[in-house]
């Protein structure tokens, strides 16, 4: 880590302002990074200096003996102008230890001149990026969508939904006990504990519904409403974000920085629902311009993120974003838009489409199965 062509008074004024993480007892070679950036630790780390104040997000990701790197682990943080954080890392837990002893902390804080050596500068150069991905994304959202344990983790931390290690434990459930033999393959995955996600470690993500209509709804509500994703994403902004809707596109932000730097897959699923439920919202792009133009410009900083052939290993093969985008594009071509959505929807589809080669004009049901009748008499092989 070198502060590089950082301009001198760039640098002087982060040195006297920006905040300070001292971390301490990283093991070499430990993956650590902060925000898009990411480093091997080397023998004199001991932290970074000159953060700007703001949201960040701390990872890392131990290495293990035989030179295997362990689950990526990683937190927001909200630091302030000259905050000075102290860490140290738990060897059995391959985790860092924030410390809340004040004392210890007066004491690492009078001495950073002697600890400034040791600590690399914060990055300065992917500022404008992080920002851009995360300028939606308050450290009040971020908190409330946090696992309970505080960390974010790129593999689930599982535990049995039932603890039987005893036959007769099993016997009490009705279960087949283990030293039986198992008569067909069904049986030997039946017999296997079912798992659950160790409480505390799951993202809180805001609860998508699945029922789509309101209670009593006529089977010709039940389709529009099917169609019109716009009742579900009401229901969502009550329940979550009733005082200012548009902290649903932080919590999109927050699922993308969880899946693209931290690693964890479930942040991406939750991601592609919430921008399916977003975009299939008719009366939504009608109602909720400012929301729409800034998903607009969410999704644009996060696409410039992802390579081409991602879409073509995960998206593209099952044409996730391609049609949901489409959709979206639909509803806002329309005349009841708001003129300035429409303009910004028709850049943002050009841009899609010149850097993508996506063509959101295909009519998806050309793309369907044809069912030719062969003439009489003619039979393939």
């Amino acid at each position: 880590m070198a502060e590089g062509d950082m301009d001198p008074e760039l640098a002087r004024r982060l040195f006297e302002e920006g905040a300070t993480l001292v971390l301490l007892g990283v093991p070499e070679g430990t993956e650590l990074g902060i925000d898009y950036k990411s480093w091997q630790v080397g023998p004199r780390f001991r932290g970074v200096k000159m953060i700007p104040p703001g949201l960040h997000f701390l990872h890392y990701s131990s290495v293990w003996k035989d030179g295997e790197t362990g689950p990526r682990m990683g937190l927001f943080l909200s630091l302030q102008p000259r905050q000075v954080l102290l860490a140290h890392w738990d060897a059995k837990e391959e985790d860092l230890k924030f410390s809340d002893d004040e004392e210890e902390m007066g004491r690492v804080a009078a001495g950073l001149r002697d600890l400034d050596p040791f600590l690399g500068p914060y990055p300065y150069e992917i500022m404008r990026k992080w920002v851009s991905l995360t300028d939606r994304l308050t450290f009040e959202v971020a908190s409330g969508l946090q696992p309970l344990s505080g960390r974010v983790c790129s593999f689930s931390d599982v535990v049995p939904e039932l603890r039987l290690p005893l036959t007769k434990d099993r016997e009490e459930h009705n279960l087949p006990r283990n030293d039986t033999e198992c008569q067909s393959m069904q049986e030997g995955l039946d017999r296997l504990p079912r798992m659950k996600q160790q409480a505390g470690t799951e993202l809180r993500f805001s609860h998508i519904p699945k029922q789509t209509y309101p209670p009593g709804a006529t089977p010709a509500q039940i389709t529009q409403f099917s169609m019109d994703c716009s009742y579900a994403l009401e229901r969502l902004l009550e329940a979550n974000y009733k005082d200012n809707p548009l902290h649903v596109l932080g919590e999109l932000q927050f699922a993308f920085v969880c899946f693209i730097i931290g690693n964890a897959y479930e942040a991406f699923e939750h991601w592609k629902r919430l921008v399916a439920l977003l975009c299939r919202s008719e009366e939504a792009v009608r109602a909720r311009s400012p929301l729409y133009l800034g998903l607009i410009a969410v999704l644009y900083r996060q696409l410039a993120e992802i390579p081409p052939d991602f879409f073509v290993d995960i998206v593209s093969q099952q044409n996730f974003l391609t049609s949901t985008l489409q959709d979206f594009f639909q509803f806002t071509s329309g005349p009841e838009v708001d003129a300035v959505l429409r303009k910004r929807a028709e850049g943002f589809k050009a841009h899609l489409t010149k850097k993508f080669r996506w063509d959101f004009d295909v009519d998806l049901e050309d793309c369907a199965p044809v069912v030719v009748e062969l003439p009489e008499g003619v039979v393939l092989d």
